[in-house]
């Protein structure tokens, strides 16, 4: 007996380091997702049928009562619905002037909370959506009151989620009141961040709204993360001490979000904004304005100068000195070469005749 513990323990730990080590138990344990997900379904189910029959035998007093509820609800939510349509409207165009072509809305998906990790050091959860659904590693997910965490395993039909509060995370934010940046990380307790190296004269208070800053290109920027409990100010250290509440409710969401954020680069974005906004001013019949910039460069404007036909004026003056022999020379060809040929050619037959008279 003691002997087949021993062996059993040995085999333990040689899996425990193989798995910690290797990649080689990835696909045993992949495959063992999917059985291990009709236990999840099984276990789920007596909860499921729960509510099943209290939803049957309800009170009609009660279903009144909140049907009236959700009318007024939902007429708030049309009154809001119609700024925010036109609010979106306005940055779309402000984009388009722009030339950027950033989403507005992301694509996000509905995903379960099936199961959570029984280790209380880590902050994990399991969700019913995996490699199949298309699903990637680092994927933000968040549910209606903020972000929640980011998918760090993937299997073929589930995932496994790190949640903000997990001592291994970390999350750029900044202030929505004045976009103070500051790294909000986690502390292992599920009910609070703490903001590291935040300057003791930092411009941060309780109750600010932390937002996703997008920094880091994992989160996308303007969800909300936190917000601020408590801001400890010690004239003897260099940073204060800045605690915060999660505003996504970590330990009682079931049904999730995942965000499936736009993978193009900025430069990508550019050139497809450019082409729509041209194709829609050609469709409009507006002419773009560049090719009447375009001619500007080949005017031979600087030349003229250069050929300067004012040189000549120098010139000008050498013929009436006709003692310099030198002179003609000087002057350009193109200036007047037939006059200064005749200049040249007359002291020559004023010579021959002084030497005849000589020779006489």
């Amino acid at each position: 007996m003691g002997v087949r513990l021993l062996v059993l323990v040995v085999l333990s730990v040689a899996l425990m380091v193989v798995d910690a080590r290797f990649t080689l138990l990835k696909p045993v344990r992949s495959q063992m997702s999917l059985v291990l997900m009709q236990s999840y379904w099984i276990t789920d189910l007596p909860q499921r049928l729960w509510q099943g029959v209290a939803s049957q035998f309800g009170s009609r007093t009660e279903l009144v009562a909140e049907n009236e509820k959700l009318k007024t609800e939902n007429l708030l939510l049309q009154g809001r619905m119609q700024k925010l349509a036109a609010l979106t409207e306005q940055n779309v165009r402000l984009r388009e002037l722009l030339n950027s072509s950033a989403l507005v809305n992301e694509k996000v998906e509905v995903a379960e909370l099936i199961g959570m990790d029984p280790n209380p050091f880590t902050h994990r959860i399991i969700i019913n959506k995996g490699e199949r659904d298309g699903v990637v590693l680092g994927q933000p997910v968040l549910d209606a009151r903020g972000l929640m965490g980011q998918v760090v395993e993937l299997m073929p039909y589930t995932s496994r989620v790190l949640l903000l509060t997990d001592t291994t995370h970390s999350i750029p934010v900044q202030v929505n009141r004045n976009g103070l940046r500051a790294i909000a990380s986690g502390t292992g307790n599920p009910e609070r961040l703490e903001l590291r190296h935040v300057a003791d004269t930092a411009d941060i208070k309780e109750g600010d709204l932390l937002v996703s800053s997008g920094l880091g290109q994992r989160f996308p920027a303007g969800y909300p993360v936190a917000t601020v409990k408590e801001v400890i100010h010690d004239s003897g250290q260099p940073f204060a001490i800045v605690r915060a509440v999660p505003t996504a409710a970590l330990n009682r969401s079931r049904y999730l979000l995942l965000v499936f954020s736009d993978n193009r680069t900025p430069e990508e974005r550019a050139n497809e904004a450019a082409q729509a906004q041209e194709a829609e001013d050609k469709q409009n019949g507006i002419t773009p304005i560049i090719p009447a910039t375009v001619p500007k460069p080949a005017a031979p404007v600087a030349p003229a100068p250069a050929a300067a036909p004012v040189t000549p004026a120098a010139p000008v003056a050498t013929p009436a000195s006709p003692v310099r022999p030198v002179k003609p020379t000087t002057t350009p060809a193109a200036a007047k070469p037939p006059a200064a040929a005749p200049a040249v050619t007359k002291p020559p037959t004023a010579a021959p005749a002084t030497t005849r008279q000589r020779e006489e």
